[in-house]
């Protein structure tokens, strides 16, 4: 068994993913510590052609070719089929800090934690390759439970896959997956590992660069589904709140982190979904997901719970004037 198995998936990534395979491998691990899976995810562009030579030099690297079904799909497609006792899932139009894997992995193997959270820094395509040769000193790694990650670590905003390691064994026993066909797959996700975790491991360390400005990422536009998607996260934050033996503090932590996620769909079709009649849809079909949610932790998520179950209309034409 290999102690890493790194699952990217490909999808309209020409412009991007060699500098990230290039990444790789300088990490300063041998090939046979870990794999590469690649999800080639039905990408129409030359981003195969790319790094056709990066994957013909290097047996530890496996490619699987599927019709496009989304980034959800592709990563849970490339964990069915990963050999590596830990787990890093990738987005190839990010890159890795040279050198730093394999000092995070080393710990990872010594611990054996079911979650090693390090650090990342958002860049952009002019600066990114600033942070790729730097020296970095690790603080003392504090272990921690999955429950105080939830609560102490967790920014209901910045909810990233890429910047944690986690042990498959944890994720196959706990049957935990990505939500097939949405975007913002990461919330819900990163939700119940913290959840369900019991040993984790926090380092301050940098090892992932995360490409802030990509103009085609799912960060950087929004549109209906992306809309319908954020109701689907709201959703599954809701249910993960309703799990049994979860104190009433982790409840009230998962029910904001909700609301948060509301908050930016309604914030996002104000200001983007220019057709009236379509954010009228959206907040109606809001409505409809929220009826059984009752946000109650201060006046703002009491407001706006009662509106959107009595006056949806009338809450998106406050949103309107507001935005103005």
């Amino acid at each position: 068994m290999r102690q890493l198995s790194i699952i990217i998936s490909v999808y309209k990534v020409e412009k991007y993913i060699r500098e990230y395979m290039e990444s790789v491998f300088r990490q300063g691990l041998a090939d046979d510590q870990f794999e590469l899976i690649i999800i080639n995810d039905g990408t129409p562009d030359r981003s195969m052609e790319v790094v056709a030579d990066i994957i013909s030099a290097h047996d530890n690297i496996k490619v699987v070719n599927q019709p496009n079904q989304g980034l959800s799909v592709a990563l849970n497609a490339g964990l069915n089929i990963a050999k590596g006792e830990y787990i890093l899932f990738n987005d190839p139009d990010d890159i890795l800090v040279d050198n730093s894997v394999g000092p995070l992995l080393s710990q990872t193997m010594t611990t054996k934690p079911d979650i090693v959270l390090a650090d990342y820094i958002k860049t952009t395509d002019e600066e990114i390759s600033s942070y790729r040769h730097i020296n970095q000193n690790c603080s003392q790694p504090k272990e921690k439970t999955g429950r105080e990650l939830l609560l102490e670590d967790l920014d209901p905003y910045r909810c990233y896959k890429c910047r944690a390691l986690f042990l498959r064994k944890f994720l196959l026993e706990n049957n935990i997956r990505f939500v097939p066909g949405i975007f913002y797959q990461d919330v819900p996700f990163i939700h119940e590992c913290y959840l369900k975790a019991k040993r984790c491991i926090r380092m301050h360390w940098l090892f992932y660069l995360y490409r802030s400005n990509r103009p085609e990422s799912a960060t950087n536009s929004f549109n209906h589904k992306k809309a319908m998607d954020f109701c689907i996260v709201v959703k599954e934050l809701w249910k993960l709140s309703m799990m049994k033996r979860i104190t009433k503090e982790e409840r009230q932590k998962i029910r904001h982190d909700a609301f948060a996620s509301l908050s930016v769909m309604v914030d996002k079709t104000v200001r983007h979904i220019d057709n009236a009649k379509e954010r009228r849809e959206i907040i109606c079909h809001l409505h409809q997901e929220t009826l059984n949610m009752f946000f109650s932790n201060g006046w703002k998520q009491r407001t706006t719970t009662f509106l959107l179950h009595h006056a949806p209309l009338l809450y998106l034409s406050l949103q309107e004037k507001r935005k103005r």
